[in-house]
């Protein structure tokens, strides 16, 4: 459902990552072994985020063994996918920017025609 983007960065994924893995998990009810295993996460780290999620409204339990993402949740899941969207278009402008910017300091500052190449300092241009 919400697990299709599970592209980051780093190889350590952050709190974030680990509630958007647990909540949507839990996207149908579910265990506590099948949100452990899923989630990649130890059995201490589970209790924590079980009950982290569920005083905020995040996640239910049904009283017997259940666990199921609530709208709050599902609000949440929503929410991350459209930070990660835009962070995703950020960074791919950025990367557009940058790549830009050397062009332009290749056509202002390369050294093609043999003269002396003018430095990056701002003395250098008086």
């Amino acid at each position: 459902m919400f697990l299709k983007n599970k592209t980051t960065v780093n190889k350590n994924r952050g709190r974030l990552d680990i509630v958007r893995d647990v909540l949507s998990i839990a996207s149908v009810t579910v265990r506590k072994t099948r949100i452990m295993y899923g989630a990649n996460l130890s059995f201490v780290q589970l209790e924590k985020y079980l009950k982290l999620l569920q005083g905020n409204g995040l996640l239910e339990h049904d009283g017997d063994s259940g666990y199921l993402v609530t709208e709050k949740g599902i609000k949440f899941l929503q929410l991350y996918d459209d930070c990660m969207e835009r962070s995703t278009r950020l960074k791919e402008e950025v990367d557009k920017n940058s790549k830009d910017m050397l062009r332009l300091e290749t056509m202002c500052f390369s050294n093609k025609s043999g003269d002396k190449q003018v430095g990056n300092g701002k003395d250098d241009l008086k």
